[in-house]
């Protein structure tokens, strides 16, 4: 019979769910290795073909490990809580616990037609009665640290969908979802103390397997910076103004002061001329997200009409309102040297503001133009003229301090997490308001505290969140001293549950505790973490954050949740549009020598993220119908590296669906049998040498997550079966366990043809010979203009082409070509290569 997906892959997946084959054991004589997905969101529209690219790396790797003789741990979840399920039950009037369990049970079924091996018996969702209550167990111990309090701040307020929104989902002042205007307000919210770790996170960063480019992310998120507290007196009046600065010896260049639009001063300030101006400014800057803000854009600003005296200069300076100062940084103030920090020039070409220089910046720098942000010697600097910038930092705070105007402080960008939301569909605050005005916690034996049953889940005409309409589940009384009381009636973010799941996988029928604390020491932290890099920021710094209070606590043993991160990239997809913007389907545009039309229409073809607004959303249900869930995992992988951004493609599918029908014909018969070609004989010398340097090639290729150069090579060892007149059974069988990680189903069926009984899912992965797996080396003269200069090893029977590329990479032969202009190539084959070039 001919390869038939449709028939194979369900009767594996059926045996391997029978058979709990992936079920995890406690089998702690065995190293472990926990792989883990950033699990999804379930939501109605399904997973496209981009969601399975990460989970079909994890289960390559899950799959290998197995093989390898690690106990492996790879679980599966579902981050269920959210504004978008609330919002839907909104515009559909069905509750979002039933459209939540609806989209979860398609969600997994569709995953689980990709074969992937997880442990199904520890699925959890952070809806999970038992989910939330550790969950609201481990906000209480925030709390009890002083990690969880209440604060007036400044917020992203959606009055459309009546709750605050976090930065990323506001973008332009509008709810990025549905377009809705947005504003700042201030509100009062519950608030997570994690500045109070902002060194820790900054610190064991240099511990982690992560790509640096997270890290710095991660850095630069957190902020922090050592600089000075200065204090400015507001010209003709007693006020005080506090600002602070990374460098405090630029202080002679300072001519203007700038306030955030937040700031308390602004109205206390602001001279009754610029009232309308400053009130305008005001109302156009609460649009904007503290994320907006600090984007590249004009720079807008109004002045105030107060003016402060420069304690060097003895000069008054004016100060003015920007948007770029956030009111979250520092004291929300700053002293603009604009010669020498780029945002502060930009204000001050666009208003035009004073430019002094007083560090002496190199020639060919116009700080009337440009900027000069480096350090050098400090010019128009009184007694500091001369000195480098760091003995005039250090000069300078010694200054500010004996005057009693300044001192030196450490200041961090991170802020305090907002950690309340005015929504429904969250995890509740196991919090009481009770009637003596005391705010208390609820014990840990009244957890999990769920939400009571509301068919409205719109906030209360009052502004106050949708839980406010349960009066009888609000109204309690305080179980400690009988006093009345009111619950809590904001709840959590989405983030709640993401900051701890990958514990509870580890454990995830305790009733008694978080993790029992052998499990803990034995499966955590996370070997491998992978996900997409638009979590890199928040959720792995909350996450993080979570982790390190857990260890404080003696919940967990390691200072860091995940050991090794890694961030797929994204797969995009054709779309088609006009100049007007319209989209149109692919079925609705033809090509005509080389342009694009919708009827009479020219249109363009470009590669975007898939939506469905673009028609450009590709089902993975739809690929697996046509081709098979391998094809599909093999084609993920196969597209182009795991980490870049990449167009999908049918004809790719096509392409790998064909590798597979070849690989079948290797081991199969027209008859469902074994080839007859598939014999006990001893393999040729060349291919026992491709076996061997196929088996350590795939092996190292999939510990560094190569995964197409892995399938590439595969696809040569194919190849090289497919030629042979009668193929080595012992070849076959270490080549279809080499594939069983890609493609687990076909090598399943293709295993039990070979006369295997049981699966290969727990097989040893082969192990290769170094001798057999080197290639034949030999000596290559390099020659420079036909005299001998260098010689190199290398694979024996090179190309010409093959040749030059791997001499010239040679780091000496690099040196001795640096600068000279290569004429011609002379390559005698196995023997020599000669440069002509000129000088």
């Amino acid at each position: 019979m001919a390869y038939d997906p449709k028939r194979i892959e369900p009767k594996w997946q059926r045996y391997w769910q029978e058979n709990a084959t992936f079920r995890t054991n406690e089998d702690r004589a065995k190293p472990k290795f926990y792989v883990l997905d950033m699990f999804p969101y379930p939501s109605g529209e399904g997973l496209h073909v981009g969601h399975p690219e990460g989970y079909t790396a994890t289960d390559i790797i899950a799959r290998y490990k197995r093989m390898r003789g690690f106990n492996v741990l790879h679980p599966m979840g579902w981050d269920a809580y959210g504004l978008p399920a609330e919002r839907y039950a909104v515009r559909t009037g069905v509750h979002p616990t039933i459209t939540t369990s609806k989209n979860i049970a398609n969600f997994k079924s569709q995953v689980q037609r990709l074969g992937f091996s997880y442990d199904w018996s520890r699925e959890l969702s952070t809806t999970d009665p038992d989910f939330v209550r550790w969950t609201q167990w481990i906000f209480l111990k925030l709390y009890e640290r002083g990690l969880a309090y209440q604060a007036e701040v400044p917020v992203n307020w959606c009055p459309a969908q009546g709750t605050v929104l976090a930065n990323e989902e506001v973008k332009d002042g509008k709810y990025v979802e549905t377009g809705e205007p947005v504003e700042r307000r201030l509100m009062r919210q519950w608030v997570l103390k994690i500045t109070a770790y902002a060194d820790r996170l900054l610190e064991d960063l240099d511990e982690l397997d992560w790509p640096e480019g997270i890290k710095t992310m991660q850095r630069n998120w957190i902020g922090r910076s050592e600089g000075a507290e200065i204090t400015f007196v507001i010209d003709g009046s007693r006020e005080l103004l506090s600002v602070y600065t990374t460098r405090p010896e630029t202080i002679w260049g300072a001519t203007f002061i700038v306030l955030s639009p937040e700031h308390p001063l602004v109205s206390i300030i602001t001279t009754p001329a610029q009232c309308g101006a400053v009130d305008a400014y005001l109302a156009r800057a609460a649009s904007l997200s503290d994320v907006e803000k600090l984007q590249e854009r004009a720079k807008t600003g109004t002045f105030t009409g107060a003016y402060t005296i420069n304690p060097a200069t003895g000069a008054p300076i004016p100060v003015w309102i920007a948007d770029y100062v956030l009111m979250g940084y520092g004291s929300g103030a700053i002293m603009a040297v604009p010669a020498h920090d780029d945002r502060d020039h930009a204000f001050a070409r666009a208003f035009g503001l004073p430019i002094v220089g007083i560090i002496d910046a190199p020639n060919g720098i116009d700080i009337q133009k440009d900027a000069w942000e480096g350090d050098g010697t400090l010019v128009n600097s009184g007694a500091w003229t001369g000195l480098g910038a760091p003995a005039a930092k250090t000069a300078a705070i010694a200054w500010l301090e004996e005057h009693g105007i300044g001192k030196s402080r450490m200041q961090y960008r991170l802020r305090d997490w907002l950690f309340s939301r005015q929504r429904y569909w969250g995890e509740p605050f196991p919090i009481l308001h009770r009637s003596d005005g005391a705010i208390v916690p609820l014990p840990e034996d009244s957890l999990p505290l769920l939400a009571p049953e509301l068919n409205d889940y719109k906030p209360t005409e009052a502004g106050d969140p949708p839980l406010a309409r349960a009066k009888d589940w609000v109204r309690t009384s305080d179980p400690a001293t009988g006093l009345a009381a009111l619950r809590e009636t904001n709840t959590m973010p989405q983030w709640a549950g993401s900051c701890w799941y990958y514990l509870r996988f580890a454990d995830p029928d305790n009733r008694t505790a978080t993790i029992d604390p052998e499990r803990e020491k034995y499966w955590l932290p996370v070997d491998l973490y992978v996900g997409g890099a638009e979590h890199a920021v928040l959720h792995l710094l909350y996450a993080r954050f979570w982790h390190k209070v857990l260890y404080d606590i003696g919940v967990v043993s390691t200072k860091e949740p995940f050991q090794k991160l890694f961030n797929q990239g994204m797969i995009l997809a054709y779309s088609y549009k006009d100049s007007s913007g319209k989209y149109y389907r692919p079925d609705e545009v033809i090509e005509r020598d080389g342009q694009w039309f919708a009827g009479d229409k020219p249109v363009s073809q470009q590669v975007e993220k898939m939506s469905k607004s673009k028609f450009n959303v590709v089902n993975p249900d739809e690929v697996i119908d046509i081709y098979g869930a391998d094809s599909m995992r093999l084609y993920e992988m196969f597209i182009g590296p795991l980490d870049v951004a990449k167009p999908w493609q049918m004809s790719g599918v096509a392409g790998v669906s064909r590798f597979l029908h070849r690989v079948w014909r290797v081991v199969a018969d027209d008859r469902d049998g074994l080839n007859e070609q598939v014999c006990e004989i001893e393999p040729p010398a060349e291919v026992t040498h491709l076996m061997h340097k196929t088996i350590r090639s795939v092996g190292e290729d999939i510990e560094a997550m190569r995964f197409n150069t892995a399938i590439s090579k595969l696809m040569e060892m194919s190849n090289a079966l497919t030629a042979l007149d009668r193929t080595p059974r012992s070849v076959v069988e270490v080549f279809v366990l080499l594939l069983a990680p890609f493609a687990p189903h076909i090598c399943e069926e293709l295993w039990g043809l070979l006369g295997h009984e049981t699966s290969l899912a727990y097989e040893r992965w082969p192990i290769f010979d170094s001798a057999l797996a080197d290639d034949e080396r030999r000596e290559y003269v390099v020659q420079i203009n036909g005299k001998l200069r260098h010689k190199v090893l290398a694979a024996s029977g090179l190309s010409g082409a093959d040749l030059v590329l791997m001499v010239r990479a040679d780091p000496r032969v690099a040196s001795l070509l640096d600068g000279k202009q290569i004429v011609k190539e002379v390559v005698v084959p196995n023997r020599l290569i000669n440069f002509v070039v000129k000088n």
